[in-house]
């Protein structure tokens, strides 16, 4: 039985095991398997090693292991070792270890557009916000600028990939959201603290996410694109609410997920990725960030 699954700690949350297994079942194919691997940072390799002689395929990684997942890989793609981080392992029957990116292709794939020429702020910076800083330069991004709450990191990344990093965030045409910040959502919100949450304290949380951020709502408004790695099944984000009510014009990370989950379900099977099933499935789950 072919086996697939996603590897994060925590990973419970993920919603790719939906979006997978609805792609088996769309096309048909009996005995695959796609299932959530919890491992903390400590075993990550030990584990990520074992999984060939269990039957897996592959898998993808997910927070906090993106990093470590290309240091245990035997062998990288070029846009995954230019990164600095890999999202997706394939196992070979040896049980060698192959590392690729599929945020880089999966963010671009989701966003309306070419971001040619645009100035592009980005927020994070760990293995996402290193995927989506590289694929925006690479596809010719006029400035693509890098923000963290530590600033070491943020000035690393930039010196890795040659972009810019900055102590605040500044007014852009695309802000890219690669933090987890929002997943989850303010105080009575789709599923959040208490659903009788007042409208102060539901508005309340929602700032002090942004704050997270080094934005507020009305520094939202100078970005008039704004896309969000975070993903929540039912209602948007703080940070792309906030966006909407500026009347920009927002992505959310459920698209982004569909776009790089394709790319590593066609990698590993050679099929291409029945999109229609695998967003309905995305869509129905419950909140969640991968």
């Amino acid at each position: 039985m072919p086996r697939l699954g996603v590897l994060g700690w925590p990973v419970a949350h993920s919603l790719s095991p939906a979006m997978h297994n609805a792609a088996f079942a769309s096309l048909d194919m009996p005995g695959w398997q796609y299932q959530r691997l919890p491992v903390p940072p400590e075993l990550f390799s030990e584990t990520t090693r074992a999984l060939p002689d269990s039957g897996f395929l592959g898998a993808n990684v997910t927070i906090p292991h993106k990093h470590a997942a290309l240091a245990v890989a035997d062998g990288a793609s070029d846009a995954a070792r230019s990164i600095g981080a890999a999202n997706t392992l394939t196992f070979a029957a040896d049980g060698a270890i192959a590392a690729e990116n599929t945020d880089a292709p999966g963010l671009l794939a989701a966003l309306e557009g070419s971001p040619r020429g645009l100035r592009v702020l980005v927020l994070g910076a760990g293995g996402s916000a290193r995927a989506a800083a590289w694929a925006l330069r690479e596809a010719g991004a006029a400035e693509v600028s890098v923000w963290n709450r530590n600033p070491e990191r943020a000035l690393a990344l930039a010196s890795d990939l040659g972009v810019r990093a900055v102590s605040d965030p500044e007014p852009a045409d695309l802000l890219v959201n690669c933090t987890p910040v929002g997943l989850e959502g303010p105080a009575g919100a789709n599923g959040g603290a208490d659903a009788s949450s007042s409208q102060a304290e539901q508005e309340a949380g929602a700032g002090e996410r942004l704050s997270q951020l080094g934005l507020t709502f009305e520094r939202v408004g100078e970005y008039p694109y704004v896309a969000d790695m975070v993903y929540r099944a039912q209602g948007p984000t703080p940070l792309l609410k906030a966006a909407a009510e500026h009347g920009a014009r927002t992505l959310d990370g459920l698209e982004i997920l569909l776009a790089q989950g394709a790319v590593s379900f066609e990698l590993w099977t050679g099929r291409p990725a029945p999109l229609q099933a695998m967003r309905a499935a995305v869509r129905a789950g419950p909140n969640r960030s991968d």
